[in-house]
């Protein structure tokens, strides 16, 4: 059980023993296995981080540890474990690097695009009650899952893609509920309010026509659908606990003419006339996934966690809008290939002082696109996960978090074709990575 900092600790009249060595073994061992015996393939924009201080540990535990109201976001039948009133605050910065390098297949002329991360701020808060010993509500307000590209306007790749966003910022309430002293549930219906925006290039110089200036092409519309969380905490004991949760696909339906400006070429203004006037509804499906976790407390000083998580990424949808012209006719809509994938991840906890914890962990997702279907306007590949962080208590009820998360890309190949047109960017995205920094404080009263 944690103290009311989230310190490691035991039940009140319960003294710890110095070493569980068997039962860690057992919750680790088998997790890890767990993803080996897959072909691990996860990852995605579905971001894990949300300025809580599951970040420090890479997402390890999350559906067990129930330190933080932030529980509800990973396992909603985790508050029922939280004394009293508590409130937590948190706010993260994600700044990176996403360059891309053109090779001598690319057909079409300008530069390299400059660094396409855009830095991306994300406020969260959650906010719990306990009803009784057995029943606690909840109330959460977070940003999980995104994107936001901006390339320089005449880049090589600017007829795909010149700026590119998408958000979703979730609204939870929570019930959770103790059916036995060892078994907790929870379920939170989440409100979801999303927003996708593209912008790209237009090209005139088509049909002779030369030295013709680029028009524009604009995509946004907006949408709110609802899910679920729900989610299972079980305490084989007072220093081991298994946790597993579920959230459900949101269904976003996006529905709305583009916006075309500057087609300085009659020849192209003629092709875009039929897709100009038409409705384009895209949907985006925010994927269903499964965590499972486990935490284990093995001394005063430390305790390990473990998480395996599954993403259901191929019925993401086909969220692009890709003009494409060539003879007289034009296309919008564009085939976007993605696949399901996988989570693993360990993390550790050391109170290497009454008032502070230092949190370590390591993740791996696997990509959600293979590299032949690797786009401009969402470059995703496998990720690796090395994040830290800091806990302090400053008083019995109130308590700072800081985090950092270092996530590594790799080397993202892409060589994307036109069908119509045949256009096409070739090159590579070298050493991509992102840094999230973040943090919040935890009040009870």
């Amino acid at each position: 059980m944690m103290t009311t900092n989230g310190a490691i600790a035991g039940r009140a009249g319960v003294r710890k023993p110095a070493t569980r060595w068997p039962v860690l073994s057992a919750g680790v061992v088998s997790l890890v296995a767990a993803a080996e015996s897959e072909n691990v393939r996860a990852g995605g924009i579905l971001l894990y981080e949300a300025g809580h201080e599951d970040s420090a540990l890479a997402n390890a535990g999350a559906a067990a540890r129930a330190m933080d109201p932030s529980v509800m976001m990973t396992n909603p039948a985790g508050i029922v474990r939280l004394p009293g009133n508590q409130l937590y605050v948190g706010g993260q910065m994600i700044l990176g690097r996403i360059d891309f390098d053109p090779d001598g297949n690319t057909t079409t002329s300008g530069g390299d695009g400059g660094n396409a991360m855009v830095p991306t701020p994300g406020p969260s808060l959650f906010i719990s009650h306990r009803l009784d010993d057995r029943a606690a509500i909840g109330l959460g307000l977070y940003g999980n899952f995104g994107l936001g590209l901006d390339y320089d306007n005449d880049w090589v790749g600017r007829y795909v893609v010149q700026e590119t966003s998408i958000v979703a910022a979730s609204l939870q309430p929570t019930f959770a509920y103790r059916l036995t002293p060892q078994l907790s549930v929870g379920v939170g219906p989440r409100l979801v309010y999303g927003n996708f925006r593209t912008e790209s290039a237009v090209n005139n110089d088509v049909g002779g026509a030369t030295d013709v200036a680029d028009g524009q092409m604009e995509y946004e519309d907006h949408d709110v659908a609802w899910g679920w969380s729900l989610g299972a905490l079980f305490e084989l004991d007072d220093f081991t606990r298994f946790g597993v949760a579920y959230t459900s696909k949101v269904d976003l339906d996006f529905d709305d003419r583009p916006d075309f400006r500057r087609l300085d070429n009659p020849l192209v203004a003629g092709a875009v006339q039929s897709v100009a006037v038409q409705r384009l509804g895209l949907g985006l499906r925010i994927p269903e996934t499964v965590t499972a976790s486990v935490f284990h407390q093995f001394s005063d000083e430390w305790a390990v966690m473990a998480s395996l998580g599954w993403q259901n990424w191929s019925e993401f949808g086909d969220v692009a809008v890709e003009l494409d012209t060539a003879g007289g006719t034009a296309t919008l809509k564009a085939d976007r290939h993605y696949q399901d994938t996988w989570h693993a991840s360990l993390g550790a906890q050391r109170q290497i002082h009454r008032d502070l914890r230092w949190n370590l962990g390591i993740a791996y997702d696997s990509s959600a696109v293979e590299g032949r279907n690797r786009t401009l306007d969402n470059p995703m590949n496998e990720a690796w996960r090395l994040a830290t962080g800091l806990n302090y208590q400053w008083d019995r009820s109130f308590d700072v978090s800081l985090n950092y998360t270092f996530v590594y890309l790799g080397d993202m190949d892409v060589d994307q074709t036109k069908n119509l047109s045949g256009q096409r960017v070739s090159g590579e995205y070298a050493s991509a990575h992102l840094h999230v920094i973040g943090g919040g404080v935890r009040w009870q009263f």
